[in-house]
């Protein structure tokens, strides 16, 4: 057995995590996952800020209802690339290299066509999306723009996205970081020239803000795979490995029925954004641009728990697929614990300097200013209880099982947050729609905690076709990797 923190089998970046303390590996996996969801974070706060600041408070309205779209059209597809990389996960933790790059190529081939379709989708129907959410008559335009071009964006970005994931799986944090670097420089870096037409660029106002993501995605996607063939990372495919793209039937078989209900908890939370966005786009541009501030800052909050929970999940997958099912509960309660110290101090920041934050995207005497500080000020704290969410999310889905937080992610997000939305609005007016929020997460929270605790979760077996497990070679596979998960 490797030693904690070790590379396994001589590539860079790849660690073992079924082995030495949880707490450490945990936070040092989580890090740079973190960095990662920081920088992407950043570039969406600097593409914002331009926004503003060359184009005004419509086109921030307008980017941030195309943002929760595109958010929907993302959910579609991202459950297929998170039942691989369970998968990869898995197989890791197995040694079953062979097994992992064939979950990953399927999950390619199928995540590549599905960005296709629904990318062509929404182009043609984004003015109908567009309707239907109540867009207001001065932001329609723009949004309309801005999502098109955002719409070509989504092939690269979800196998850009995707391939982070399957190097997660492998326990490799690190290479996502720096290409996610890279796609923000680019990204950042076109997105003024491109929307004010610097130098030979053409103005092309919101338009050039998705253009330059659009960019920025491809660039990175196209250095990410040269990198990946350049070092011989396990997931890389060549050769004979190339027709792994092509999804095989027991592999498509588990990545969809695992991936459809992870799709559909994408989802619910796609919907649910929706009609909230319905609601707010109801009080007028200076509440929807407000919104649209706070949802920035809401992305700096929540980055810790989903570092925290993409961490989680990963050790917990290894560590079910090498059957080291001692580690499980520690790793639980390890990311729980983090979750509980970093989201909260992040949340106690943002709190504090939120004039401040707020500031930079719009310029002080607005009257989106204190619209956004007072919606802040209301929902912000409840994302200390959405991060130990994701971590109880994330080991539950680590062994295959789905359909409970998908359950428990529909009731709190329609009953509870909207129908309190719903029922409070008559009340307190637009102050219910944001006190919705830490409601819904804490339901949530409380759901999961609850189904972790005595929910059938831990019964299921592992994602891994068994034609895989008996076509091991012995040279592959550590001892443990023949344990079996306990109920």
């Amino acid at each position: 057995m490797d030693e904690p923190g070790a590379q396994v089998h001589g590539r860079p970046g790849q660690r073992d995590l079924t082995t030495g303390p949880i707490g450490s590996a945990l936070l040092l996996f989580a890090l740079p996952t973190l960095a990662s969801n920081v920088l992407q974070s950043l570039n969406g706060s600097i593409n914002t800020i331009w926004v503003g600041r060359f184009l005004g408070e419509g086109a921030l309205a307008a980017t941030s209802n195309a943002n929760i779209i595109m958010f929907l059209m993302f959910g579609a597809v991202f459950g297929f690339g998170m039942a691989a990389t369970i998968i990869v996960g898995q197989s890791w933790g197995r040694r079953d290299v062979d097994a992992a790059r064939r979950a990953f190529g399927s999950a390619i081939g199928l995540v590549l066509m599905g960005s296709i379709i629904v990318g062509a989708l929404g182009w043609i129907f984004a003015p109908q999306i567009l309707r239907l959410l109540a867009t207001p008559p001065d932001a329609f335009e723009p949004a309309l723009d801005y999502l098109r071009v955002i719409f070509l964006a989504l092939p690269a970005s979800m196998l850009l996205v995707l391939m982070f994931m399957g190097l997660r799986g492998t326990g490799d944090s690190v290479t996502p970081l720096w290409f996610m670097g890279l796609a923000v420089l680019v990204d950042a870096g076109m997105n003024p020239v491109l929307i004010a037409g610097m130098g030979p660029f053409p103005r092309m106002g919101i338009a050039g803000s998705a253009t330059a993501t659009l960019l920025a995605n491809i660039v990175a996607l196209g250095a990410l795979v040269a990198w990946i063939r350049w070092r011989d990372l396990p997931l890389r495919l060549k050769g004979a490995e190339i027709r792994y793209i092509l999804p095989e039937r027991e592999l498509v078989r588990t990545i969809v029925s695992k991936g459809v209900p992870i799709g559909a908890q994408m989802l619910v939370l796609s919907v649910s954004a929706l009609t909230m966005v319905g609601l707010v786009n109801r009080n007028g541009i200076d509440t929807v641009a407000a919104y649209g501030i706070v949802q920035q800052l809401w992305g700096y909050v929540q980055m810790p728990a989903m570092a925290i929970g993409a961490a989680v999940s990963a050790m917990a997958a290894q560590n079910i697929g090498a059957g080291r099912w001692d580690r499980v509960a520690r790793i639980t309660r390890a990311g729980i614990t983090y979750n509980i110290l970093i989201t909260g101090a992040t949340v106690a920041l943002v709190l504090l300097f939120d004039g401040n934050i707020i500031g930079l995207f719009i310029p002080g005497g607005s009257p989106v200013v204190p619209i956004a500080s007072h919606i802040n000020l209301l929902a912000t704290w409840g994302f200390i209880m959405f991060g130990a969410t994701m971590v109880l999310f994330g080991v539950i889905r680590a062994n295959g099982a789905v359909w409970g937080p998908l359950l428990i992610m529909t009731v709190s997000m329609f009953p509870v947050r909207l129908g309190v939305a719903y029922a409070l609005l008559p009340i307190i007016g637009a102050d219910a729609l944001w006190w919705s929020f830490p409601v819904g997460s804490g339901a949530n929270a409380l759901l999961a905690a609850l189904y972790y605790r005595y929910g059938g979760w831990r019964e299921g077996g592992l994602l891994v076709p068994e034609e895989h497990c008996e076509e091991r070679s012995h040279a592959d596979i550590e001892p443990a990797g023949t344990l079996k998960p306990a109920a």
